[in-house]
């Protein structure tokens, strides 16, 4: 299945397959894998410890094994979320076993599984208000943290991780101030991979706030002033954010700065995925016209993103964002 599938889906139906699919349905053909296969297969993964049938402790060397390997089982189960997707991957590959006429019906379909709800209160904590955001990019602008821009563009555009790692400066016009969303960059098995963003962000260029073309325009000082001292070391990937050295950055450690920025502006920590939540109340803030809002939260109505700027921030708040926009390295 890999050629059809992103690479990162191809990475997590293989180990769910390599770790629990197989070893419990090898050796049982497919079209005699019933329902009731099914649900017994994810009984026992609600219940099954997964230290114990991977060995964890017991790869551990003596001196550091604490738990399954000398008798004290830890009760490492599966998470729900975690039973799902190894329901999703088995239902996924016998999907094309249907396809390819090797089973008459898929099992899986007629399994459900209950939709856990988070707690009210641990949702409310995944997003952050406007000044949350203004004081996080006030923080890491003060300290000249080197992915500054980058927040800026997660925080104001709304851009994914991989998708801003993976932007490069032939996508970017800012004299027109417009960025096209074109790559994103992940780690699939061990490796580095820029990869095609299939979605509407490619289609159409977003256009850019003032304080994001600001952001830019640091960066490009920024990589110049590596690639100088870098000399003959430079590695040209074409990227916007590079390390020292002009090659791509690890997702792993752009979170890494990220988590320590938020410790540093001492403001709630989220994930940067949860920065999303907190993008149309920062353009409203920033006097981001409602119709270059709508374009860049991607609205089909301009009344859905009108109901944003009903909300408005304080001037504080809005002169704050202002001297950021002004700012240059």
């Amino acid at each position: 299945m890999e050629p059809n599938l992103a690479p990162k889906t191809y990475e997590k139906y293989e180990m769910f397959s390599r770790v629990h699919i197989i070893p419990y349905f090898d050796g049982k053909r497919l079209d005699k894998i019933q329902v009731k296969d099914v649900r017994q297969w994810l009984n026992k993964l609600a219940v099954t410890c997964q230290c114990c049938a991977q060995g964890k402790d017991a790869a551990r060397p003596e001196d550091k094994r604490r738990c399954c390997a000398i008798g004290k089982c830890c009760g490492e189960t599966l998470s729900a979320r975690s039973r799902k997707d190894a329901r999703d991957t088995l239902r996924a590959a016998l999907t094309c076993a249907v396809d390819d006429e090797t089973m008459a019906r898929n099992p899986v379909k007629a399994v459900k599984m209950t939709k856990r709800r988070e707690p009210r209160q641990r949702r409310n904590r995944q997003a952050w208000t406007v000044d949350d955001a203004r004081w996080f990019l006030e923080s890491a602008r003060h300290t000249r943290e080197a992915l500054y821009p980058a927040f800026v563009l997660v925080l104001v555009l709304g851009l994914r991780r991989g998708e801003v790692l993976g932007l490069a400066w032939d996508q970017v016009d800012l004299d027109d101030a417009e960025l096209y969303v074109g790559e994103q960059l992940q780690r699939v098995r061990g490796k580095l991979v820029r990869r095609e963003v299939k979605t509407q962000t490619s289609e159409a260029p977003l256009p850019l706030p003032d304080l994001c073309v600001t952001a830019l325009k640091i960066r490009q000082k920024q990589q110049d002033a590596d690639r100088d001292r870098a000399g003959d070391g430079w590695i040209d990937t074409g990227l916007i954010f590079t390390t020292r050295h002009g090659t791509p950055i690890e997702p792993r450690n752009f979170g890494r700065s990220f988590d320590r920025c938020i410790i540093a502006a001492r403001v709630p920590r989220i994930t940067v995925h949860g920065t999303r939540k907190t993008c149309a109340s920062l353009l409203a803030a920033l006097d981001v016209h409602p119709r270059v809002a709508m374009r860049i939260l991607r609205h089909s109505r301009i009344a859905v993103t009108m109901e944003i700027y009903t909300e408005a921030p304080s001037d504080a708040t809005r002169d704050a964002l202002r001297k950021l926009s002004d700012w240059l390295a």
